[in-house]
Protein backbone atom coordinates (compact mmCIF):
# COMPACT_ATOMS: atom_id res chain seq x y z
CA UNK A 1 0.00 0.00 0.00
CA UNK A 2 0.93 3.36 -0.59
CA UNK A 3 -0.40 6.70 0.16
CA UNK A 4 -1.12 9.87 -1.42
CA UNK A 5 1.98 11.21 0.43
CA UNK A 6 4.23 9.18 -1.40
CA UNK A 7 3.19 9.49 -4.73
CA UNK A 8 5.91 9.77 -7.21
CA UNK A 9 5.72 9.99 -10.84
CA UNK A 10 5.95 6.89 -12.39
CA UNK A 11 4.62 4.36 -9.68
CA UNK A 12 1.36 2.39 -11.00
CA UNK A 13 -1.80 2.31 -8.23
CA UNK A 14 -4.85 0.78 -8.49
CA UNK A 15 -7.65 3.08 -7.91
CA UNK A 16 -11.50 1.77 -8.06
CA UNK A 17 -10.41 -1.72 -10.28
CA UNK A 18 -8.32 0.16 -12.61
CA UNK A 19 -4.73 0.49 -13.00
CA UNK A 20 -3.07 4.06 -13.46
CA UNK A 21 0.21 5.59 -13.63
CA UNK A 22 1.19 8.55 -11.76
CA UNK A 23 2.08 11.06 -15.06
CA UNK A 24 2.18 14.30 -12.48
CA UNK A 25 1.49 15.14 -8.88
CA UNK A 26 1.58 18.23 -6.76
CA UNK A 27 1.56 18.19 -3.20
CA UNK A 28 -1.00 21.91 -2.51
CA UNK A 29 -1.77 23.89 0.70
CA UNK A 30 -4.50 25.81 0.71
CA UNK A 31 -4.50 28.82 3.04
CA UNK A 32 -7.69 27.09 4.26
CA UNK A 33 -8.90 23.80 4.70
CA UNK A 34 -6.87 20.27 4.35
CA UNK A 35 -3.88 19.35 2.38
CA UNK A 36 -4.52 17.42 -0.56
CA UNK A 37 -2.78 15.83 -3.32
CA UNK A 38 -3.38 16.44 -7.17
CA UNK A 39 -2.76 13.91 -9.73
CA UNK A 40 -2.88 13.22 -13.45
CA UNK A 41 -3.54 9.55 -13.93
CA UNK A 42 -2.97 7.66 -16.96
CA UNK A 43 -4.68 4.60 -17.49
CA UNK A 44 -2.15 1.83 -18.48
CA UNK A 45 -4.95 -0.32 -19.64
CA UNK A 46 -6.98 2.08 -21.85
CA UNK A 47 -4.53 4.77 -22.15
CA UNK A 48 -7.01 7.82 -21.11
CA UNK A 49 -5.86 10.69 -19.06
CA UNK A 50 -7.85 11.40 -16.22
CA UNK A 51 -7.12 14.17 -13.02
CA UNK A 52 -8.11 13.41 -9.82
CA UNK A 53 -6.99 14.83 -5.89
CA UNK A 54 -7.01 12.84 -2.84
CA UNK A 55 -6.52 12.81 0.71
CA UNK A 56 -2.62 12.40 2.21
CA UNK A 57 -3.72 9.84 4.07
CA UNK A 58 -5.28 7.70 1.48
CA UNK A 59 -3.75 4.57 0.55
CA UNK A 60 -3.86 2.52 -2.45
CA UNK A 61 -2.54 -0.91 -3.48
CA UNK A 62 0.71 -0.47 -6.23
CA UNK A 63 -0.32 -2.08 -8.94
CA UNK A 64 2.34 -4.58 -9.97
CA UNK A 65 3.45 -4.53 -14.20
CA UNK A 66 5.70 -7.17 -15.25
CA UNK A 67 8.52 -6.03 -18.08
CA UNK A 68 9.99 -9.05 -19.68
CA UNK A 69 12.48 -8.84 -22.82
CA UNK A 70 12.00 -10.17 -25.68
CA UNK A 71 12.92 -10.36 -28.98
CA UNK A 72 11.20 -9.15 -32.01
CA UNK A 73 10.76 -11.90 -34.71
CA UNK A 74 8.78 -10.56 -37.49
CA UNK A 75 4.92 -9.35 -38.41
CA UNK A 76 2.56 -11.03 -40.03
CA UNK A 77 -0.71 -9.34 -41.45
CA UNK A 78 -1.76 -7.60 -38.25
CA UNK A 79 0.15 -9.98 -35.61
CA UNK A 80 3.82 -9.44 -34.45
CA UNK A 81 5.95 -12.26 -32.95
CA UNK A 82 8.02 -12.08 -30.36
CA UNK A 83 10.38 -14.52 -28.81
CA UNK A 84 11.13 -15.30 -24.75
CA UNK A 85 15.05 -15.39 -25.19
CA UNK A 86 15.89 -17.71 -21.78
CA UNK A 87 12.77 -20.65 -22.91
CA UNK A 88 12.52 -19.97 -26.41
CA UNK A 89 8.44 -19.41 -26.27
CA UNK A 90 6.98 -16.96 -28.57
CA UNK A 91 4.21 -14.57 -27.72
CA UNK A 92 2.37 -12.79 -30.45
CA UNK A 93 0.10 -9.29 -30.19
CA UNK A 94 -2.08 -7.72 -32.78
CA UNK A 95 -1.59 -4.01 -33.73
CA UNK A 96 -3.96 -2.74 -31.39
CA UNK A 97 -2.02 -4.16 -28.25
CA UNK A 98 1.79 -2.98 -29.88
CA UNK A 99 0.76 0.36 -30.54
CA UNK A 100 3.21 2.87 -32.37
CA UNK A 101 5.78 1.28 -30.57
CA UNK A 102 7.15 -0.85 -32.93
CA UNK A 103 7.79 2.22 -35.14
CA UNK A 104 11.48 2.48 -34.98
CA UNK A 105 12.36 -1.45 -33.89
CA UNK A 106 14.26 -3.87 -36.59
CA UNK A 107 13.50 -7.84 -36.85
CA UNK A 108 15.59 -9.45 -34.47
CA UNK A 109 15.26 -6.42 -31.64
CA UNK A 110 15.08 -6.95 -28.10
CA UNK A 111 12.07 -4.75 -26.57
CA UNK A 112 10.23 -5.08 -23.18
CA UNK A 113 6.97 -6.29 -23.30
CA UNK A 114 5.11 -4.98 -19.83
CA UNK A 115 2.05 -6.80 -18.52
CA UNK A 116 -0.10 -6.42 -15.38
CA UNK A 117 -2.14 -9.98 -14.38
CA UNK A 118 -0.64 -11.78 -17.29
CA UNK A 119 -2.68 -9.20 -19.60
CA UNK A 120 -0.22 -7.30 -21.96
CA UNK A 121 -0.95 -3.51 -22.19
CA UNK A 122 2.14 -2.39 -24.36
CA UNK A 123 5.32 -2.59 -25.74
CA UNK A 124 8.73 -0.41 -24.80
CA UNK A 125 11.16 -0.15 -27.34
CA UNK A 126 14.74 0.35 -27.06
CA UNK A 127 15.17 4.36 -26.02
CA UNK A 128 17.43 4.96 -29.04
CA UNK A 129 17.87 2.96 -31.99
CA UNK A 130 19.77 3.64 -35.63
CA UNK A 131 18.38 2.89 -38.48
CA UNK A 132 19.12 3.46 -42.14
CA UNK A 133 17.67 5.85 -44.43
CA UNK A 134 15.97 4.68 -47.36
CA UNK A 135 14.17 7.46 -48.62
CA UNK A 136 14.73 11.47 -48.47
CA UNK A 137 15.31 14.19 -50.96
CA UNK A 138 19.00 14.75 -51.84
CA UNK A 139 20.63 17.23 -49.45
CA UNK A 140 22.82 20.22 -50.65
CA UNK A 141 26.76 21.61 -49.51
CA UNK A 142 26.19 24.34 -47.51
CA UNK A 143 22.71 23.78 -46.15
CA UNK A 144 23.98 22.85 -42.46
CA UNK A 145 23.06 26.52 -40.78
CA UNK A 146 19.84 26.85 -41.29
CA UNK A 147 18.43 24.37 -38.68
CA UNK A 148 15.92 23.36 -41.40
CA UNK A 149 14.57 19.41 -41.96
CA UNK A 150 12.92 17.55 -44.56
CA UNK A 151 11.01 13.93 -43.90
CA UNK A 152 13.29 10.93 -44.25
CA UNK A 153 11.83 7.72 -44.24
CA UNK A 154 13.75 4.96 -42.38
CA UNK A 155 14.28 1.36 -43.05
CA UNK A 156 11.43 0.04 -40.61
CA UNK A 157 8.70 2.30 -42.67
CA UNK A 158 8.55 5.73 -40.21
CA UNK A 159 8.56 8.71 -41.57
CA UNK A 160 11.18 11.19 -39.29
CA UNK A 161 12.22 15.03 -39.97
CA UNK A 162 16.35 15.00 -40.22
CA UNK A 163 18.70 18.07 -40.98
CA UNK A 164 18.87 18.75 -44.72
CA UNK A 165 22.39 17.43 -45.11
CA UNK A 166 21.64 13.79 -43.76
CA UNK A 167 21.26 12.08 -47.18
CA UNK A 168 19.63 8.42 -48.41
CA UNK A 169 21.95 5.46 -47.00
CA UNK A 170 23.09 7.41 -43.82
CA UNK A 171 22.50 5.48 -40.37
CA UNK A 172 21.04 7.81 -37.68
CA UNK A 173 20.21 7.71 -33.96
CA UNK A 174 16.69 8.12 -33.05
CA UNK A 175 14.78 8.91 -29.67
CA UNK A 176 11.79 6.47 -29.68
CA UNK A 177 10.03 8.30 -27.14
CA UNK A 178 10.10 11.84 -28.99
CA UNK A 179 10.39 10.53 -32.80
CA UNK A 180 13.79 12.71 -32.97
CA UNK A 181 16.64 12.72 -35.22
CA UNK A 182 19.78 12.64 -32.53
CA UNK A 183 22.45 12.34 -34.88
CA UNK A 184 24.26 10.63 -37.71
CA UNK A 185 25.78 7.07 -36.75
Amino acid sequence: MISAGDFKNGITIEVEGNVFQIMEFQHVKPGKGAAFVRTKLKNIISGGVVEKTFRPTEKFPQARIDRKEMQYLYKDGDLYYFMDTENYEQTMLNEEEVGNAMLFVKENEMVKICSYNGNVFAVEPPLFVELEITDTEPGFKGDTATGATKPATVETGATVAVPLFVNQGDTIKIDTRTAEYLSRV
